[in-house]
């Protein structure tokens, strides 16, 4: 009996989740996109994958050396970010772009801030806007079948006919949904994504409500400012940013109302960078700008604590 009813030091909470499930969950429903990427693509998009994978490795094993840490660059956070990163810049992309953007995520998105767990922002989105910011041409130049054009996003942008986008023949928005169109490397199949997105769903390593919330507030806003909605929602980079960025556990609001307050950020700012910016695409930028403001989000919908009196009262 004493030793049933001894008790150590909080939290006393009891897991059997791990950081390498966490992660190795979230790579496995991955690849998905990662098989249809290889089909639309080639093996180019499997060179550029295992290039960003690799350079994040070497980067975070270089890092953790130097701060003198405990070395955990096989716990999947590392190959998490390098995939990811990959996801969202053009397979045609130069493999020393590739490097770069892969130290950047890590050594700035991640390690500056001592680590996995305290960074501010999302690893692979600080990476791939050092790349917009650096090489711009570079990071929008998109190829299918070897041929150089405009995206989805950017014909409708533009106004010009998706018909000389980088698209298949046959029905437009089967083609998006599927993934056969021009685009980054990750996002081109709002269905391989979702299968994916599904299975975190189904693991219970995100909630459903969130992705939800942004696709859903994306849809109505274009459509409200004269958009083809459908058309917006499959396109870039929205099912990836919505399922696999915007749901970081680290990057995100962890309560509740937050999580809704982040959502609707998102989707609102995505669909006016999209709808009424300079740039046909704005899920990068909405993500880590919503980022910036999350501590504000946590401190102001944090529960109250019980018992909890406010400072004016008696």
């Amino acid at each position: 009996m004493t030793n049933i009813l001894k008790m150590g030091p909080s939290p006393h909470i009891r897991t059997s989740e791990t950081v390498e499930k966490v992660m190795y969950d979230v790579i496995i429903s991955l690849i998905p996109a990662f098989l249809v990427a290889v089909y639309v693509f080639g093996i180019r998009a499997f060179i550029v994958t295992s290039v960003a994978v690799l350079s994040c490795i070497v980067t975070e094993f270089v890092c953790q050396k130097i701060m003198k840490q405990d070395i955990s660059v096989f716990d999947g956070s590392a190959i998490l970010t390098g995939i990811l990163f990959s996801f969202v810049i053009p397979v045609n992309m130069s493999l020393i772009y590739v490097i770069i953007g892969s130290i950047v995520s890590i050594a700035l998105g991640k390690m500056v801030f001592g680590g996995l767990g305290h960074n501010i922002f999302n690893p692979a989105l600080v990476g791939r806007a050092f790349v917009q910011a650096s090489w711009p041409v570079a990071i929008t130049t998109f190829a299918l079948d070897g041929k150089a054009g405009a995206t989805v996003l950017d014909a409708m942008k533009r106004g010009l006919p998706l018909e000389g986008a980088l698209i298949e023949g046959g029905n437009q928005y089967a083609q998006a949904f599927i993934g056969r169109m021009g685009g980054c490397l990750g996002e081109t199949s709002a269905l391989a994504l979702l299968i994916g997105g599904i299975y975190l769903i189904y693991r219970g390593q995100i909630d459903w409500k969130m992705p939800a919330l942004i696709i859903g507030t994306v849809f109505v806003l274009t459509w409200a400012m004269g958009g083809d909605p459908v058309m917006q929602i499959l396109s870039g980079g929205l099912f990836l940013g919505a399922f696999y960025m915007a749901t970081d556990m680290v990057t995100s609001p962890y309560t509740p109302k937050g999580k809704v307050i982040f959502a609707l950020g998102l989707g609102l700012l995505i669909s006016l960078i999209r709808m009424k910016g300079g740039y046909p695409e704005g899920v990068a930028y909405s993500i880590l700008i919503m980022n910036g403001v999350v501590p504000l989000i946590n401190r102001y919908t944090a529960p109250k604590k019980f018992g909890e009196v406010k400072s004016n009262e008696k």
